[in-house]
């Protein structure tokens, strides 16, 4: 089947690395379904976009997403994006709502859309499950414990799905980025403080931008079909690990 007739889910589409990922997507020809919770920038992609779709959805809302399923013809390719972190507090201080809330998108989100689409991505014969982890749920660093709980999260549910779906005609890809600059995901962390957030990348020459993980997404995707990459980790040069980064003074 060639991709003018595969479909594909975007998660988190309205911004960032879901945005970037279903322009890559549609460049390479699927259909693409945008989903979020913010309409109005949805219908501003797909109006850039071929065969693209938007769809206002909360991916902790399990009945919304079971709707949002059952109104699918089919589903080739989940792209599970939408996440989050929120705060740097140690665990000593830390705000369980803002640990909640980050399990909920990042964990609870991912099963929600993966469950409710399983079905249709079997029954292409031919379907792939992109998980957007990060390189914080294979490492720890200090203020990071909600959100590394939470990452680590998906990171088993990835490993775990592609254990059970052995033999099944799906897919497992875990992509997981280290420092990504983007417009939102360090501004949403320190809830609005522009000065905290530049400061994350603050001497970093040059971290990933979100096209940088669109392309990774979109050349595992489109990989033959017995080619699962199971987990693929991109970084930035300057990005040695999580706790180890360099920056030019």
């Amino acid at each position: 089947m060639t991709a003018a007739a595969r479909t594909a889910v975007v998660t988190g589409a309205s911004s960032g690395i879901g945005a970037a990922t279903a322009r890559k997507l549609a460049e390479a020809g699927y259909r693409v379904i945008l989903v979020a919770r913010r309409k109005d920038r949805l219908e501003a992609l797909a109006a850039e976009l071929p065969h693209a779709e938007a769809y206002a959805l909360d991916v902790t809302d399990r009945a919304a997403v079971d709707a949002f399923a059952a109104s699918l013809d089919r589903c080739d390719v989940l792209v599970a994006n939408a996440g989050g972190a929120l705060g740097t507090d140690p665990v000593a201080t830390a705000d369980p709502a803002d640990w909640r809330a980050m399990y909920e998108v990042n964990v609870l989100g991912v099963l929600n859309v993966t469950q409710a689409l399983l079905p249709a991505l079997t029954a292409s014969g031919d379907g792939t499950v992109v998980v957007l982890s990060s390189t914080a749920g294979h490492g720890t660093y200090e203020g990071g414990g909600g959100y590394v709980a939470a990452k680590h999260g998906a990171h088993v549910l990835a490993e775990t799905l592609r254990l059970e779906l052995c033999g099944q005609p799906v897919r497992v890809i875990e992509i997981a980025p280290g420092m990504v600059r983007t417009d939102e995901f360090a501004l949403t962390r320190f809830r609005g403080d522009a000065e905290k957030a530049a400061k994350v990348y603050e001497g970093v020459a040059e971290p990933l931008t979100a096209d940088d993980v669109a392309d990774t997404i979109a050349w595992a995707v489109t990989r033959p079909s017995h080619v699962n990459v199971d987990l693929l980790v991109v970084r930035p040069r300057a990005q040695a690990s999580n706790t180890k980064v360099h920056r030019e003074r």
